[in-house]
């Protein structure tokens, strides 16, 4: 197959895929490198395609229903569940995550976690990697933007987290 062909058929998996698909599931079936299938992607963006890299994953970007805003966070690495879970519970989605760097500017994560099992594999796939999460480098302050059914359901969340201490205050 070449590799026109290839970035097709990325797109088309990616159109009918209802989880993130990794680089590396993509090289082994198309029987090439995982460095092949970042190249190709990278291709495919620049042409126009939505799509985002997450720690799962590529998915397409999908258009945002409901109530989207940011808020701001401040936390440990050890609170990152207590976190995911709060927002989860009120019915949230967390979209990515946002690190303000003194050198690059902003950085942002895709995340795209809507699921109690997709937060779970997140964390275990942190806890595995020995990897620093971005907020990280800025002393656990970070934002998230969140996607929930409401602005009352965003409330909920942000009520929740500052009750927990999560939510960042001057």
């Amino acid at each position: 197959m070449n590799g026109e062909s290839r970035r097709k058929e990325i797109v088309r998996q990616l159109l009918a895929a209802e989880q993130p698909i990794s680089a590396s599931r993509f090289a082994k079936k198309f029987s090439v490198s995982r460095q092949i299938i970042v190249g190709d992607v990278a291709l495919l963006r620049a042409a126009g395609a939505a799509i985002n890299a997450t720690a799962r994953g590529y998915v397409l970007a999908q258009e945002r229903h409901g109530y989207v805003k940011k808020i701001v966070c401040q936390h440990t690495p050890e609170q990152i569940a207590d976190e995911f879970m709060t927002i989860l519970a009120f019915g949230g989605k967390i979209i990515d995550v946002v690190v303000e760097h003194p050198i690059y500017g902003e950085i942002t994560g895709g995340l795209h976690i809507g699921t109690e099992r997709e937060a779970q594999e997140y964390i275990k796939m942190y806890q595995n990697s020995h990897a620093a999460l971005l907020s990280e480098l800025t002393a656990g302050i970070h934002l998230h933007t969140i996607q929930c059914e409401d602005e009352a359901a965003f409330n909920a969340i942000t009520q929740d987290l500052a009750k927990k201490g999560i939510l960042y205050k001057e």
